[in-house]
């Protein structure tokens, strides 16, 4: 499966009182995975950059089991499930050996932050998220 894979360190100051990982820290894990799997779409140019945005439009977690503290990182698992002309949907697994922790989705759309609206994908766009794309 073309799934990106993303080694997340787990930080002393994640966990909560519950000696977990509090659960408003891992909208944070799912972000750093994903700018990690997309960085080869952010454009040097800071200009460019501004037209060439991408939002998140929804999320959604479930929780499986807590997370605790640990030295080594947690794997998070991402891969596109949906891919249109504006909008993309992603999955996403943070898990490690003892199991999967959360199950994620996303709904991201392309956007233009210069003129304030959603955009269209460009070709190289599409080939990237396609490169990630399993519908199964």
């Amino acid at each position: 499966m073309p799934r990106f894979n993303y080694l997340c360190p787990i930080r002393w100051s994640d966990m909560d009182a519950n000696s977990h990982v509090n659960n408003a820290v891992y909208p944070r894990y799912l972000e750093e995975a994903r700018m990690n799997m997309f960085e080869a779409l952010v454009p040097s140019d800071p200009t460019e950059r501004l037209s060439k945005n991408f939002l998140l439009s929804e999320q959604w977690m479930k929780f499986s089991k807590p997370l605790v503290y640990s030295k080594e990182p947690v794997e998070i698992e991402v891969w596109v499930t949906r891919l249109k002309g504006v909008s993309f949907e992603l999955a996403y697994e943070i898990k490690d050996s003892g199991g999967v922790y959360v199950s994620a989705t996303s709904k991201m759309a392309g956007f233009d932050s210069v003129a304030g609206r959603v955009r269209r994908f460009d070709d190289d766009e599409r080939a990237v998220l396609g490169s990630f794309l399993d519908e199964s």
